[in-house]
């Protein structure tokens, strides 16, 4: 374009100078071309949704992705960047060292039916949270999953934010979880494998303490875990959802919240969902992951209630 619209050159001596110049500005559009900025975070493209329904709409959730294990869905996950993907650790017991067994596939709204547009990537390695214990339960269940090469956004394939530190979880926020678990305890979910959402409230930690309560001073939840769900029961994640996210809606940006982790049982009452709070962990990921994006509460603005899918036991 640039050379369409300069005027012809008088003379050669004029020619010889514009023509390095020319290719100079190429070059710098071609090098500029080849490092796009990330898209905004926790936007979906697309936001038509099914009120009160249990599947998803195609991109509602462009984050979330399914973690396989020998290209069997295996784990969910949500990704930070062209590069990163955060989930819960123990979806790698015993194979942290084997990333080979594993890779992600983006993009697909339904694991039976990917489409041409979803990707699917190798993982190059896993980093779990150093204090994470590998027992069902413990804290810091927390996970990074370096991919093999950067993939391509699109509609249906983009980063969520992490919250940063003007956000506060309260009470009865309306929150979202999303995943490809198995929709009843023991019970996968069936041919196409549409991802499933479901909105939860947070639950107050002093109730999700009481209620996790082991007796002798042993309390279940830990300082980094939130519990959202319903305390009938009734709606809740399970096997397979593992790793997925927990997301609120702050100012019109989806924030991910926290991570799928445990529970007793599939939606049995008052054993909520217990993910790990993403809030207690901002710093390691932002130490290990470059280009991550935050967002919260604009400054002079009051509290926003979260808006906006499903979880499992060390699910």
């Amino acid at each position: 374009m640039v050379v369409c619209r300069t005027p012809p050159a008088q003379g050669g001596g004029s020619l010889r100078i514009l023509t390095p110049l020319l290719l100079l500005a190429s070059a710098a559009s071609l090098h500029a071309a080849k490092i796009p900025a990330p898209p905004a975070c926790g936007k979906p493209q697309q936001l038509n949704r099914i009120v009160g329904g249990e599947d998803s709409t195609d991109a509602e959730w462009p984050w979330v992705v399914s973690i396989q294990k020998n290209r069997t869905h295996h784990c969910a996950g949500s990704l930070l960047t062209s590069r990163w993907v955060v989930t819960a650790a123990h979806c790698f017991k015993g194979t942290l060292n084997k990333p080979s067994q594993f890779s992600v596939l983006l993009g697909a709204w339904q694991l039976g039916n990917p489409g041409p547009r979803s990707q699917e990537v190798g993982i190059a390695w896993v980093q779990s949270h150093p204090v994470y214990s590998w027992e069902e339960g413990s804290r810091a269940d927390i996970a990074l999953v370096r991919l093999e090469h950067s993939i391509h956004f699109s509609e249906r394939i983009l980063p969520i934010c992490l919250p940063d530190a003007s956000v506060r979880l309260s009470p009865n926020m309306r929150c979202w979880i999303a995943g490809w678990g198995s929709i009843h305890d023991g019970v996968p979910l069936p041919h196409p494998q549409t991802l499933q959402k479901l909105e939860v409230p947070i639950i107050d930690s002093e109730v999700c303490s009481l209620l996790y309560w082991r007796g002798a001073g042993q309390g279940a939840i830990t300082e980094d875990m939130l519990c959202a769900g319903y305390l009938e029961g009734q709606r809740d994640a399970c096997l397979g959802d593992s790793g997925g996210p927990l997301m609120c809606q702050v100012e019109g940006t989806w924030l991910l919240a926290g991570i799928i982790s445990w529970g007793e049982g599939c939606a049995e009452r008052d054993r909520p969902g217990v993910y790990i709070s993403l809030a207690a962990h901002r710093s390691w990921v932002m130490r290990i992951v470059q280009g991550v994006q935050l967002r919260g509460h604009s400054q002079g603005n009051g509290p926003t209630r979260g808006t906006g899918p499903s979880r499992g036991r060390v699910r």
